[in-house]
């Protein structure tokens, strides 16, 4: 059956008006002339039996449905053209499109990255940051790398490493003292993770602490930014260490407790059923299972 859309050309050429608010300044973007412009516009007007811009002498104007149709042209013309240089960049290459918790993504994914390359050169990982769940059939999305309990709908998930965050905080919010005691700590500023709502109320309970402010204070989505925050000393955080080694290294991070939150969950890489069987889907599983046991495995405790 023949889809009802509109030609490309008249669609580009509304883009390229709409983004201007002129027929002839879109011909000159375009190298059409004005009347070829027009007439593409008013053919796509025919088409969808609607106005798209008011015209008078002093030129033309989008109406309220040309706003909203040039907004959805513009975003999925940008998405064709991404694509495609994507395509031209990659040279018939097989990719990934991996979709990944962001902090866990950049500080220790990535770093390792370079290693599959090397080991599968012909395969292409392009990541993209989603901290939350969402339906592999909605995106283009081959795989992902989440936090969760594994349960993941319609896939396939591999159990990569647990995260066993523990309270840190900057070395000038600790002090002298040293390691603070789980009661000093519940009366400091906690540092909230949009995520983990209950993160602190389950560490203070393995303390043997009912804490009644466990779920108050700042809430950031991402724990680099749980990490800024507890270096600028706005109160403490609940933090896996391999995520802020750099800065525990450096000093500008100190563990506050040596008490890790333990939970069942887990960081899993995710795939669809109906991917399982990609040969760059496999070598990247192998790869990546491997590298997250082989670093949990030697992983010094906190």
């Amino acid at each position: 059956m023949r889809r009802k859309v509109p030609s490309t050309t008249a669609l580009i050429c509304f883009e390229a008006a709409a983004r201007h608010e002129s027929f002839t300044k879109a011909a000159q973007d375009l190298s059409l002339t004005q009347g070829a412009v027009c007439r593409q516009i008013a053919a796509l007007e025919g088409f969808l039996g609607v106005a798209l811009f008011r015209r008078s002498h002093r030129g033309v104007r989008l109406t309220d449905a040309g706003l909203a149709y040039s907004r959805q042209v513009s975003a999925q013309l940008d998405a064709v053209e991404r694509d495609t240089l994507s395509l031209m960049g990659q040279g018939g290459a097989n990719s990934i499109e991996l979709a990944v918790v962001p902090t866990f993504g950049t500080r220790w994914l990535l770093p390792r990255l370079k290693d599959f390359q090397r080991a599968m050169p012909q395969v292409l990982v392009n990541l993209t940051n989603r901290t939350r769940p969402f339906l592999f059939a909605d995106t283009a999305f081959d795989a992902a790398v989440y936090f969760g309990d594994g349960d993941w709908p319609g896939a396939r998930a591999q159990r990569l490493m647990g995260e066993n965050p523990v309270p840190v905080c900057s070395p000038a919010l600790l002090g002298h003292a040293g390691p603070l005691s789980a009661e000093r700590i519940a009366s400091l500023p906690l540092l909230q993770q949009t995520t983990r709502p209950h993160a602190w109320r389950q560490w203070f309970s393995a303390c043997g602490l009912h804490v009644p402010r466990d779920m108050t204070g700042p809430r950031y989505e991402l724990f680099s930014m749980l990490a800024q925050a507890a270096r600028h000393d706005m109160g403490i955080a609940l933090i896996p260490p391999f995520l802020i080694a750099q800065e525990l290294a450096r000093g500008e991070l100190a563990i506050a407790h040596p008490q890790p939150l333990n939970s069942d969950n887990a960081y899993y890489l995710v795939m669809p059923e109906r991917k399982v069987e990609s040969a760059a889907l496999k070598g990247f599983s192998q790869w990546l299972t491997s590298c997250a046991h082989a670093y949990s495995n030697k992983a010094p405790q906190p």
